[in-house]
């Protein structure tokens, strides 16, 4: 055993690619039938079409690397059409990819209630549609396969409590949104409100969107910090706009502020390491990007069906990230597993 574990990645990928993931199961223990089940990797390539928000943020640029990692281990062609932070945009790319035949397809929606048609149409042609993150629609208005998403409003709550203890439950904070049609962004705003509302020692500022976008985060925060004389804390939506932030802050000698950001991608987490973000937690790109692929093939090979194979929907969290737990964190998102 204690030579099976100590093979190399190279010798990992090269079974999981030429004899299949079931293949790889087994070299660690499991059985040939029970790793059949858990891995199901295509015997003939399939095609997936994918989209998530934009490819600006590092998190979805992460996505993709994770969806097309995990794609060539199950023999799935990956081609993506980038929702470039813009509603309008992406409606027009799954517009696109609509007009085609895919396998499956998986999608995160820059807005609820964008791209409802566009999918209609690909579920109603018998195309499994997963979605990831953010609800495409209600899922009692749409028949997705099933939806693949981290706890928004525990993200939102566990970073804004970190924050609030560590100011002893008083201070002056803000709060800088993604864009406000994003349920996530939705899920996050609502357990910074619950951790807000049970501290009456914090004084809220501004609560803004930037849409996830760093040059709408720095005029922002280039007001505030004129504006306030006293920031206490700031809470953002991403990690991206915390960093983006923070240049601003470091530039204007305002650092004592308090950061918190959500996602833990690899530039936040190293600035949790050396002190410029307080905390951050991790929204699983990886996992749900690589999930959606397994899924869709679960769906086409296996003939997995949605609510019955597979729950309509899946949490998929990801811890609170410390110094303790950073070096870890980053491991596992080099090997795309979180």
């Amino acid at each position: 055993m204690t030579d099976t574990f100590q093979r190399t990645r190279r010798d990992f990928l090269t079974v999981a690619t030429v004899g299949g993931a079931a293949a790889t199961l087994g070299m660690i223990g499991v059985s040939p039938a029970m790793a059949g089940v858990a891995a199901g990797r295509s015997e003939k390539p399939l095609k997936a079409a994918f989209s998530n928000a934009g490819l600006q943020a590092t998190w979805c640029a992460q996505g993709k690397s994770a969806a097309e990692y995990w794609g060539k281990l199950f023999n799935v062609e990956v081609t993506w059409f980038d929702g470039q932070l813009d509603a309008v945009k992406q409606r027009a790319a799954v517009d696109n990819m609509a007009s085609q035949k895919w396998d499956f397809v998986a999608i995160q929606a820059f807005g609820i209630g964008t791209l409802t048609q566009p999918v209609q149409k690909m579920i109603d042609a018998g195309t499994p549609v997963i979605d990831m993150d953010t609800l495409i629609a209600p899922l009692d208005k749409i028949n997705v396969h099933s939806f693949l998403a981290p706890d928004n409003e525990f993200m939102g709550a566990s970073v804004t409590q970190a924050l609030v203890a560590k100011l002893g439950g008083k201070g002056k904070m803000i709060m800088t949104q993604g864009a406000l049609g994003h349920t996530g962004a939705q899920g996050r705003a609502k357990g910074f409100n619950s951790v807000v509302k049970a501290n009456p020692g914090i004084e809220v500022l501004d609560t803004q969107p930037a849409d996830w976008d760093v040059t709408k985060v720095a005029r922002l925060w280039e007001t505030y910090l004129t504006k306030y004389p006293q920031i206490d804390a700031a809470f953002f939506h991403n990690d991206d706009m915390a960093l983006a932030a923070y240049n601003v802050m470091k530039a204007r000698n305002r650092t004592n502020i308090l950061i918190g950001g959500v996602d833990a991608m690899p530039p936040a987490i190293n600035a949790v390491s050396d002190g410029r973000v307080f905390a951050t937690v991790r929204n699983p790109s990886c996992r749900i990007h690589g999930g959606a692929i397994i899924a869709g093939v679960a769906a086409v090979t296996a003939g997995e069906k949605a609510g019955s194979g597979i729950p309509k929907s899946i949490v998929t969290d990801g811890p609170v990230v410390t110094k303790e737990n950073a070096a870890g964190m980053l491991w596992m998102q080099d090997h795309f597993l979180i």
